[in-house]
């Protein structure tokens, strides 16, 4: 009898085994460090805590490789449900808002109220909107208070007094000293706030595919930018290059740790990463944005940090939807993710951060000097395709070739007019 019923049980085990409910799964893709994986991971957990049977797959991985891996993805209709984007790929995958789910259909369970009028802005293409903003970043200046008092010199506050220091670091500190190191992108963008301010465009027109400097401002791109690396403002691109490549982070290089290169022109994220270098004889601080008198803009260049989309093929999308505002605006997710996705863009998760001294004094600082310049209508909205990969290789290009002296000012101001107009008519 009792070996009847053990045969019975074996017999049935395979239904039973098939009666048992299978997990829902959502895939989740995103690059960064070590730090931002070990916190979305321990979110991710307590995510799937409140929904019984979910189960959230996490794909990630570092920067390099990522927008390949997921290029291809997207091309074959196997994107993840949730993916962390950068601002500049919505021009890239979703030229007419198409590319990724519509966050609009759900957002009667996303905390929108949350978000500025203009962070939502930045995620809205063909009137959908495609992600939302993990947070805002910005570009800043950096100095270290302690090698201009060796220098003698007060922290720069205009263009006159930035230019002006060149020369007097080389002077008093010697041939190694520079006010200013950035990688090329950086005086790139540094050069350009400077334009900006002076003729009031970008490069790139942000509501068509066209190059919007006439070639006299485009030329003044390349003086300013010229004007940098001359008069020993910014550290040579060639210097960079034979210190380990012309890519290197400035937060690696020797002469930034021991206060030879005093400044940086950076995203107000990496702030922790440039002070976390220095030695105990540096002092970081946050700098005024210098700005010609009667500017019509700040020339500060602006946008979301990442963003997180909803993968237009996913089978879950109201509880993908509900993952992604349980990321960017649930109280609880703010303390388990704190800044690894830089300063939160949610109102409710930046004052959580706040009210818990989560947001160390400088990044708070900087923090407010881009709010206040975004609330006075100063940080206009950049073109998609400023940052699209094609058009940021051919940029670079001709500023390399000015940087190794391979060409005249006019050659690459007529380059970035003609050249970029064409390449924009492509991949627009």
């Amino acid at each position: 009898m009792r070996r009847r019923t053990f045969s019975a049980a074996l017999a049935l085990s395979p239904v039973l085994a098939q009666a048992q409910p299978q997990p829902t799964v959502l895939r989740f893709a995103w690059w960064g460090g070590a730090a931002r994986h070990e916190a979305t991971l321990k979110a991710i957990a307590a995510f799937e805590r409140q929904h019984p049977g979910l189960k959230i797959k996490a794909e990630y991985m570092g920067f390099n490789g990522y927008l390949e891996r997921l290029t291809t993805q997207i091309a074959g209709g196997s994107e993840p449900d949730i993916m962390q984007i950068n601002w500049a790929w919505l021009a890239m995958f979703s030229k007419r808002g198409n590319g990724f789910a519509d966050l609009n259909r759900h957002a009667y369970v996303l905390a929108l109220d949350q978000f500025r009028a203009d962070d939502l802005a930045a995620g809205m293409v063909g009137g959908k909107l495609n992600a939302l903003p993990t947070s805002y970043s910005a570009r800043v200046m950096l100095w270290n208070e302690a090698a201009f008092k060796r220098a003698g010199l007060p922290l720069p506050r205009t263009w006159d007094e930035l230019f002006a220091a060149g020369p007097l670091f080389k002077q008093r500190l010697g041939p190694q000293a520079y006010p200013l190191d950035g990688e090329l992108y950086d005086m790139m963008l540094l050069a350009q706030a400077w334009v900006q301010q002076k003729y009031g465009t970008p490069y790139i027109d942000p509501l068509s595919p066209r190059v919007a400097m006439s070639e006299a401002a485009a030329l003044d791109w390349v003086r300013i930018y010229r004007r940098l690396v001359d008069e020993h403002v910014a550290t040579p691109l060639p210097l960079r290059a034979s210190l380990g490549g012309a890519e290197k982070p400035t937060e690696q290089q020797q002469d930034w740790v021991v206060g030879n290169w005093a400044g940086n022109f950076t995203w107000d994220s990496a702030i922790p990463l440039r002070a976390a270098t220095l030695n105990r004889e540096q002092k970081l601080v946050l700098g005024e944005f210098p700005t010609l008198p009667d500017a019509k803009t700040s020339g500060m260049f602006g946008r979301p940090t990442v963003m997180l989309a909803l993968g237009r093929n996913t089978k879950q999308p109201e509880l993908a939807a509900r993952f992604i505002n349980y990321l960017l605006t649930d109280p609880d997710a703010a303390l388990i993710l704190g800044k690894t996705r830089g300063v939160p863009a949610a109102a409710r998760q930046f004052e959580v951060l706040a009210k818990a001294k989560k947001l160390p004094a400088m990044e708070l600082a900087a923090h407010e000097q881009i709010k206040l310049q975004r609330e006075a209508g100063r940080v206009p909205v950049p073109a998609p395709l400023f940052e699209h990969a094609r058009l940021h290789k051919f940029m670079r290009e001709v500023f390399e070739t000015v940087a190794y002296g391979k060409t005249s000012n006019e050659a690459a101001a007529r380059r970035l007019v003609d050249e970029g107009n064409a390449l924009l008519k492509r991949i627009k």
